[in-house]
């Protein structure tokens, strides 16, 4: 008759097991994140290697200047996938300009978008690394360098909002899907009038509509309609806006009077859960409902084709 084997024996041997199971899990998802997370590009910033993932369309002449539009990736997303989820690529084949998906850093990837208390983190190297970008892309491109524009999703679109804030020297107009705004806009510095378009549906779960933490992340959202509002304050916009609406789920309300015509534009998805409307669907129980009665990618385009930093361009 074989002895009992001691139940902590036992037990020690479960335990054991499970975290081999669980160092194997994390080794797989490290393996598919940096398999699908591919880039062109590099450069040096701030002592790092950033990296990048360009889109050149056909249609580009080395004698022409050409517009670029940066595309932010969101928290724990990656260039390629805001690539495919944005689809700026098909934009750019027919209207002709070029596309850049920058990376964050970090695991999971993430823009620095303040200073949040107890954090080290630091988003002058972001926005260091922004700007090295655009510098190395003008060098190798013939960039228009007064029509460049930013957009991204979530954290990303956060991002896009504090290149407005910080870098509207170089940035035409901004954009921003599900954003996460770390930033208020009267803290901004600056020196002229930014316009902006934005998108938030209000069934979003990650970056609550009304404001306030998240099951996700326990941050200081602000009310997006109230951020918004004093986005369009900062611009000098009239008050009230007028609301439009576009479809059955989606109201446009637009600013305007605004100072240099900057205008504020922000669509609001009835039931709209945190992704890009009209673009790749997000797994509905991770981020809700993918709105697609509009194409939030071409809404953008033809908002921000309207500016440059040296005159109106028009549509």
């Amino acid at each position: 008759m074989k002895p009992h084997r001691p139940v902590g024996k036992i037990i020690a041997r479960i335990i054991l097991i499970l975290v081999g199971i669980g160092i194997l899990l994390t080794l797989v998802v490290f393996g598919i994140y940096f398999w699908f997370d591919k880039t062109n590009g590099s450069v040096e910033s701030s002592g790092l290697r950033r990296t990048y993932l360009l889109y050149v369309p056909d249609s580009y002449n080395p004698s022409v200047p050409t517009p670029l539009v940066l595309s932010f990736h969101g928290f724990a997303e990656w260039p390629a996938h805001q690539m495919q989820t944005s689809h700026w690529n098909a934009l750019a084949d027919q209207y002709g300009f070029l596309v850049v998906y920058p990376s964050g850093t970090r695991f999971p990837k993430r823009w620095v978008i303040s200073n949040q208390p107890g954090s080290t983190a630091n988003p002058e190297i972001d926005l260091r690394f922004i700007s090295d970008l655009i510098d190395q892309l003008a060098r190798d491109y013939n960039i228009d360098q007064s029509r460049i524009y930013a957009n991204g999703l979530s954290n990303g679109g956060g991002m896009s909002t504090l290149l407005g804030c910080k870098l509207s020297e170089r940035i035409a107009a901004v954009g921003s899907v599900a954003g996460a705004y770390l930033i208020a806009p009267e803290d901004c510095s600056s020196a002229r009038p930014v316009p902006l378009i934005a998108f938030h549906g209000t069934a979003d779960p990650i970056v609550p509509f009304q404001g306030g933490p998240s099951s996700s992340f326990h941050l200081p959202f602000p009310a997006v309609e109230d951020w918004i509002k004093s986005w369009a304050l900062r611009n000098g916009c009239d008050l009230p806006a007028e609301v439009l609406p576009v479809t059955k789920h989606v109201n446009w309300t637009h600013y305007t009077g605004c100072s240099a015509n900057a205008a504020v534009n922000f669509y609001i998805i009835q039931g709209g859960g945190h992704s890009w409307p009209g673009g790749e669907p997000l797994p509905k129980w991770i981020v809700g409902e993918t709105n697609q009665e509009i194409d939030a990618t071409e809404l953008m385009w033809k908002f921000f084709r309207q500016y440059s930093l040296d005159r109106a361009v028009t549509p």
